[in-house]
């Protein structure tokens, strides 16, 4: 009897790598062990190793050239390299089976997306595990009509489209990639590789955002791994294979109370016990704030999170309910960020540049709202992109709400600047029918400069205290430094021009964030760079001087008194907290007024009154030190991002009560006791 010919399977799963840190491929995970759980004869298959990172065309060729099937499983962050690969792949073994899934392909013009890439064979749509099991079952007699939710080509180049097949009920009918030793010869092959992990504990999502694919069709009933045979199990391969960080790609973590609880229970408890993993980064449930504050609070507690996302996306009706998010009520973020401020634990909130129906002023107020009520580390404003499969990609959504539409090459923040040799690119939103052409602009620069002055902390303590001791509102203090003359105020007119400047090159193709060849060779959000530039041009003292002079004008048209030493003394305690390298020395101010005290209990949800009188400001810089700008630019403004972490540690006391001497001026104090 005649030996079955090996067959061999090329899978492609292309990440990106973080500071050389690479994600184990998730999908190629599933797609295995489903089919070695369901495909009859499975040992006759041959899988090379999976690529699993960005590479040089030649070099993946090389690797597929004697590859009888090839599956690459696409997103937008890999779309493009992996179409590049097929195609060369294709000339070198035309016979070679391409097949392509993953969030990238259209769901509903698979006929025109092989059209239009005639290399491609199968283009497969929805949940992959049974598409690839089948397709595998029918290599031999290559009867595709049996194989659902694709589209293919016959003998004679007609192009056929088979029904969509129905989803998997029960989620452990894949079995565990981790479990089943599918990623063990990876690691084992790539011993200079360190990982990063992605993990599923359930399936789907509730809710029916337009600029989400996660939500759509059948995905948006939810489906559950096993706790107790799998997922505990899981937990424990990470810890002892030593995965440094793991990404959960649940949709709504925390949704399962007392389920997704203990399941951070167990990561806890591995951590303690074997040190690994150091992080488990989660998406909060939107519905359920109770749940979601237990979850975190114990990330939190353990160490396991470097902050705690609550993400808006806006907060303005019209847009919620323009991009379907109505259902998700606002209220819970309210109380879940009261709880956390109470806690003591950091969090950071997402909101959406340029969505429909949001305007300049909405944003703005939206922006501020978060500010008022607590959020005070960090916004990110992420800008909108068009997403294959989503509802916001049809044609009739973007005409109904006037998108306008660039094409981008996408950067990383924080991404190395290395030239790649196929770019990936993003369909970004660059102006709406409610925020067209320059209300962008304004509303990208606003969202830069917030990030500047109070997210990067250089004035927050002064901005703060003309809200809470002077009655200005949040927007009217940022606005002014967008829209005031400042012909007069050299250093702050730059960065301002700069926001725009980038955010018009945006609106022409630009990237979404700034290049510095000088400051780690990486992408910088613009907000951040400012920063840096005007640190290590020796500009601070100067951005101080154009500060106080906007923030008097501002005081002054809303009729304020006696404001002069008050903001003084703010923008003097700021400037003496920012970190900076090469700072060794513990240093002691003495103010006129308790102004750390009052800014730290408004920053924690509290409320204490100025106090007139002397008090010493102990400012802690031995602690925490960086050697060199290349360091503290890594380590202070990178690192330090989502937690807000750019001041020193202060304790503030009435010099009554201090057993130190009175002085009139800033001076080393050496290592104070309260410090060891």
């Amino acid at each position: 009897m005649k030996a079955s010919k090996i067959i061999k399977v090329g899978t492609i799963q292309i990440n990106n790598s973080f500071a050389g840190q690479n994600y184990l491929p998730l999908s190629l995970g599933f797609l295995y062990s489903y089919a070695a759980a369901h495909v009859t004869d499975f040992d006759r298959f041959e899988f090379l190793m999976p690529i699993y990172k960005r590479t040089k065309i030649s070099a993946a060729v090389e690797h597929l050239k004697d590859a009888d099937i090839a599956a690459f499983s696409t997103y937008v962050w890999n779309n493009n390299l992996s179409l590049a690969i097929a195609k060369e792949l294709k000339k070198v073994n035309p016979k070679c089976l391409v097949v392509f899934g993953g969030c990238h392909v259209p769901d509903n013009n698979t006929k025109e997306y092989l059209l239009e890439h005639e290399f491609i064979d199968i283009a497969a749509v929805g949940e992959g595990e049974k598409v690839f099991a089948a397709i595998l079952e029918n290599f031999s007699t290559k009867q595709w009509h049996r194989v659902p939710s694709i589209s293919f080509r016959d003998q004679k180049g007609i192009i056929h489209t088979q029904q969509q097949c129905e989803r998997i009920k029960d989620m452990n009918e894949i079995p565990s990639p981790f479990l089943e030793g599918y990623f063990d010869n990876l690691i084992k092959n790539n011993p200079q590789e360190k990982w990063i992990g992605l993990w599923e504990t359930n399936r789907g999502c509730p809710f029916a955002c337009t600029f989400c694919d996660w939500g759509v069709g059948f995905k948006k009933k939810v489906e559950k791994y096993d706790l107790e045979e799998r997922l505990y199990l899981e937990a424990d391969w990470f810890s002892h294979n030593k995965i440094e960080f793991i990404f959960c790609c649940d949709a709504n973590f925390g949704i399962y109370k007392d389920r997704d609880y203990s399941i951070v229970e167990r990561f806890a408890k591995n951590k303690k016990q074997y040190g690994y993993p150091h992080a488990l980064s989660v998406q909060n449930t939107k519905n359920n704030s109770d749940s979601s504050y237990k979850v975190q609070k114990l990330l939190a507690e353990t160490g396991l999170n470097k902050g705690v996302l609550i993400a808006f996306q806006s907060l303005y009706e019209p847009a919620l309910k323009a991009m379907k998010r109505s259902n998700i009520k606002l209220k819970h973020f309210f109380e879940l960020q009261k709880k956390f401020t109470r806690e003591g634990i950091k969090t950071f909130s997402d909101l959406i540049i340029g969505l429909p129906e949001e305007t300049y002023e909405s944003f703005t107020n939206g922006v501020c709202t978060l500010i008022s009520m607590g959020q005070h580390n960090r916004i990110q404003f992420n800008n909108l992109s068009i997403l294959p499969n989503t509802e916001m990609a049809a044609e009739e959504y973007i005409q109904t709400y006037g998108l306008d539409l660039v094409e981008s090459n996408i950067v990383n923040i924080h991404g190395t600047l290395e030239e790649d040799e196929i770019a990936e690119t993003q369909i970004m939103v660059v102006g709406t029918k409610s925020a067209p052409g320059n209300d962008w602009v304004k509303i990208r620069s606003f969202g830069y400069m917030v990030g500047f002055l109070h997210f990067n902390k250089i004035l927050q303590i002064p901005i703060v205290l003309l809200n809470s001791l002077y009655g200005i509102e949040y927007e009217k203090i940022f606005r002014a430094f967008l829209e005031y003359d400042l012909k007069d105020k050299p250093v702050l007119e730059k960065i301002r021009d700069d926001f725009y400047s980038h955010a018009r090159k945006m609106q022409q193709g630009g990237t979404e964030f700034a290049a510095s060849e000088k400051w780690l060779n990486i992408w910088w959000p613009p907000d951040e760079l400012s920063f840096i530039n005007i640190v290590t041009n020796q500009h601070l003292e100067e951005f101080y001087n154009d500060a106080k002079k906007v923030l008097f004008e501002i005081l002054l048209s809303e009729g304020a008194e006696d404001y002069e030493n008050i903001i003084n003394e703010a923008i003097l305690l700021n400037k003496m907290l920012i970190k900076l390298p090469q700072q060794k020395d513990d240093i002691q101010i003495a103010l006129e007024h308790n102004i750390w005290e009052v800014y730290t209990s408004i920053i924690n949800g509290s409320d204490i009154s100025l106090v007139e009188g002397k008090h010493n400001h102990y400012i802690n810089r031995s602690t925490d030190t960086w050697s060199s700008w290349d360091e503290w630019c890594q380590k202070v403004v990178w690192w330090g991002n989502k937690k807000g972490a750019y001041l020193y540690e202060c304790v503030s006391e009435p010099i009554e009560a201090s057993t130190g001497t009175s002085q009139d001026q800033t001076e080393p104090f050496g290592n104070d006791a309260r410090y060891q």
